[in-house]
């Protein structure tokens, strides 16, 4: 696991992969984060693929909605 620090408006890429990570915004001990990824790239919050996992061999249908 890589841990780092960012403030708002600093970015973690993976470039080799497109993927863009944004520090949005951050307030009472939540962090809001924009993630630009390709759109064969899935991408999904933890919780709803343990969710997904319990209830179908798929991960939970809902995604990060793409803006």
């Amino acid at each position: 696991m890589l841990v780092l620090t960012r403030k708002i408006g600093e970015e973690i890429l993976i470039p080799t992969h497109g993927i863009t990570i944004t520090v949005l915004g951050i307030e009472s001990g939540r962090v809001r984060m924009g993630i630009t990824a390709p759109p064969e790239i899935r991408v999904l919050r933890g919780e709803l693929v343990q969710q997904g996992a319990k209830t179908a061999k798929e991960p939970a249908a809902v995604v990060a909605e793409r803006v």
